[in-house]
């Protein structure tokens, strides 16, 4: 009996077995956790972007811009109003880096997961494990990246204990969404449609500007890009502007990586098992 044959490579039906697979995940998330163990240089060098962005633009770039007018006529700093923005994308490019690039050398190149399918885990649980170690990752960023903020004082509202909640939100809808992209691309040169992605979301999200500077036009298209979501929510519980539409970013998260997650473990069955 082949491994494509035993009973045990094809998660049972039902949406949680679809999201979660059997559990096994767990194994997945620690062999990599003891694969960068050798090379925990590269883990650590994460950190390091998000960092410069908030010092160079938000510390440096803030002395000209002056303050933010917030809805509802509040002040704040610049660096107040940009520091929730690179959290989240913080917890955004930590999860893609391992959903992306790295799924796509286990998958074609390393053959990693057809020696994993000789065990009892399944291919929906390889998609619940990986998608579980890039959120891991986003978080390790972005826990990072929120206790520069609390040292900086850019933090004014006790809401802002539920920000690393938020960050493992916004790692699991980016994980997710990215490794389920990854298992339609065909080779390296289809990466350019990574960047393509995440540069101008990076850029024009209201992650440097309020969204009020937009033209009216413009508005409703930021509002459909998930680092909008992001980094809306973060600055909202930072700030203390929580309200319904925090709501409305939590759950726009949420259903990006539940859509992720099923359909990325669907196509690594379809890919690994037919």
């Amino acid at each position: 009996m082949t491994a494509q044959t035993l009973p045990l490579r094809v998660a049972p039906p039902g949406l949680g077995r679809r999201l979660l697979g059997t559990g096994r995940g767990r194994y997945v998330i620690e062999r990599n956790a003891r694969v960068y163990r050798a090379s925990w240089l590269v883990l650590l060098s994460g950190l390091f972007e998000p960092l410069f962005y908030l010092f160079s633009v938000g510390v440096g770039v803030a002395q000209l811009v002056g303050d933010i007018e917030l809805p509802g006529g509040r002040l704040v700093t610049y660096t107040a109003f940009i520091a929730p923005a690179m959290l989240a994308s913080s917890a955004m490019n930590g999860a893609l880096y391992d959903a992306t690039f790295n799924i796509f050398f286990k998958l074609k190149y390393a053959k990693l997961y057809d020696s994993v399918l000789a065990t009892p885990v399944t291919a929906t649980d390889i998609a619940a494990g990986e998608i579980g170690w890039a959120l891991m990752r986003g978080s390790f960023y972005s826990t990072t990246f929120f206790l520069v903020m609390l040292v900086m004082g850019l933090v004014s509202s006790w809401w802002a204990v539920l920000v690393l909640p938020a960050t493992v939100l916004i790692g699991f809808a980016f994980a997710a969404v990215g490794m389920a992209c990854t298992t339609f691309m065909r080779s390296w040169q289809d990466f350019e449609f990574v960047t393509l992605a995440t540069l101008p979301m990076f850029l024009f999200s209201a992650t440097f500007y309020p969204l009020s500077v937009y033209p009216e036009s413009l508005q409703r298209l930021v509002q459909l890009s998930p680092l909008y979501h992001a980094a809306a929510l973060v600055r909202e519980l930072t700030l203390g502007a929580v309200g319904w539409t925090s709501v409305v970013h939590a759950v726009v998260l949420l259903a990006l990586g539940l859509l992720g997650a099923a359909v990325t473990g669907g196509r690594l069955e379809k890919l690994l098992l037919t």
